[in-house]
């Protein structure tokens, strides 16, 4: 079985979905590598590394789709937003397409998938349990993610992070304020305190407390009920505008004595949460920056705008979408072995087996067998809804 790498055509996206040194872990499985020319440039992955490992180079994107049984791509073509949008037609019946698919905002491509009897395996929707913490490319992402908003920031701030004693007098540290203890949360918090900033970190997940203390960062508590805050997945839930009110309005004092506010909340397949109003910017002090993980589906600051850097009364606010992209070549590394993991459940002898009953591959499956296998995908497609929930 050959598994195929092509280039991904995301504008911006310097990753790629397999490294030259995971080719060997593949054709110890008895699979074959060919990578389409130039995949692996903008990560730092030149041709020849791989072709030195036993991989092949393909003639063109339509002869590796054409030659390939399986694929491995960091943004599918539904991901991609259509800037994959000869893709579709390349793939064949029983072909098996792994990398994050956006399958909740993109579910009618997920349906077309199906109809084609293409097999489609989302990064996304790998469950967060012990077994499959190798296998989890969401969390290796949002590792980079948070690093570099942190890097970011401080390069914006008109200040440096750390306390200096000179001669000339004392500079105080900056202050953090980290909204989202998740992933990328709490490397926000590290890489931030790691500068020398004095950080607090706040999420409706009380139960983290004890995660973010450990990084070196002050929780912040705030008098809410939050009982019913956390998915089995162990992500967030939406709460309802009352909540979302009363959180702003607490936490609107903490925004304020921050130099820089990093924002992570999002919610699997809804719009992210709007915790930072423009009253709270308008609050804080001139020179203040936001840097907003949460841009891609809207944001957590009422005034981001993905992918532009806004300023308002003094204040910077950031929307990238994309950061993992902007450190590619360790990025790659993470994404190519939580790849080649979660292959291993997958191949037996060389041959693909997709063994449904197990939860990671039953999890992650959003098309199987000519059908989309994923409740919450058709329920979207019931509800009528191409793009967005």
């Amino acid at each position: 079985m050959i598994v195929g790498v092509p280039s991904e055509t995301f504008p911006g996206e310097q990753r790629v979905a397999l490294v030259p040194s995971d080719v060997a872990l593949l054709s110890k499985l008895g699979l074959k590598v060919q990578i389409e020319a130039g995949a692996g440039v903008a990560a730092g992955f030149p041709d020849a590394q791989y072709v030195e490992r036993g991989a092949t180079v393909a003639a063109s994107r339509e002869a590796l789709f054409a030659s390939a049984d399986m694929l491995f791509q960091v943004r599918a073509a539904g991901a991609a937003h259509g800037k994959g949008a000869n893709d579709p037609r390349l793939l064949r019946r029983g072909q098996l397409v792994m990398g994050f698919f956006d399958p909740f905002w993109q579910a009618q491509y997920i349906a077309k998938l199906a109809e084609q009897g293409v097999n489609a395996l989302a990064l996304e929707l790998v469950p967060r349990i012990s077994r499959a913490q190798s296998m989890d490319a969401l969390s290796s992402m949002a590792t980079i993610v948070g690093y570099k908003a942190t890097l970011l920031a401080a390069m914006e701030l008109p200040r440096i992070f750390p306390m200096l004693m000179t001669a000339a007098g004392t500079v105080t540290p900056a202050r953090v304020f980290v909204i989202g203890a998740g992933v990328a949360g709490l490397q926000a918090c590290a890489q931030a305190k790691r500068m020398g900033a004095r950080v607090e970190a706040y999420d409706v997940r009380a139960a983290v407390k004890d995660q973010v203390e450990s990084v070196g960062a002050k929780f912040v508590e705030l008098p809410l009920e939050t009982g019913n805050s956390e998915d089995k997945g162990g992500y967030a839930k939406a709460q309802d505008e009352d909540f979302y009110r009363r959180q702003r309005q607490l936490m609107s004092e903490v925004v304020a004595r921050n130099d820089v506010v990093i924002t992570t909340a999002a919610i699997p397949g809804k719009r992210s949460p709007v915790l930072i109003t423009r009253e709270m910017v308008q609050g804080m002090q001139p020179g203040s920056v936001i840097v907003d993980l949460a841009a891609e589906h809207g944001g957590n600051c009422e005034i981001t705008r993905a992918d532009e850097v806004v300023h308002e009364y003094g204040v910077k606010i950031l929307g990238p979408t994309n950061l993992a992209a902007t450190v590619p070549n360790h990025a790659s590394q993470l994404y190519s072995r939580n790849l080649v993991n979660i292959v291993r459940l997958a191949v037996k002898d060389g041959q693909l087996n997709l063994i449904t009953d197990d939860e990671i591959v039953r999890e992650a499956l959003v098309a199987h067998a000519g059908e989309v296998c994923n409740a919450r995908v058709r329920e979207l497609l019931g509800a009528g809804s191409a793009t967005a929930p």
